[in-house]
């Protein structure tokens, strides 16, 4: 898996993309731990790339969540493949988690929501 950073605004946005498994997950905790770690308020992860991910991607999103609520912060998954939607669906976590289906529609949720 490959991990892109960038920021728009306030906004730290990571760009995934390959399989997101039992292998690479540790890697996207560790930046996930450093931002919220310094809670950062506003988390984007684009999945537009992501064309597999196992239940250890998932909690590794868990922990995030769960993270960024304690402070108040926000997490916002967008543009998620048909494979990686339809295990958050399984899992029962697309109603809990804040999904877009554009990272325009995330930047929306972002600036229009306090």
């Amino acid at each position: 898996m490959k991990i892109q950073t960038a920021n728009r605004d306030d906004i730290h946005i990571l760009e995934l993309s390959g399989e997101l498994d039992y292998h690479s997950s540790p890697e996207l905790r560790e930046k996930l731990n450093e931002l919220t770690g310094k809670q950062t308020s506003k988390i984007l992860i684009d999945l537009r790339g992501v064309d597999y991910m196992d239940s250890s991607g998932i909690a590794t999103f868990v922990e995030a969540f769960q993270k960024t609520k304690r402070y108040q912060g926000r997490l916002i998954l967008a543009e998620l493949t048909t494979t990686v939607r339809g295990v958050f669906e399984i899992a029962k976590l697309d109603s809990i988690f804040e999904i877009t289906k554009t990272m325009d529609e995330a930047f929306e949720h972002f600036t229009s929501k306090v």
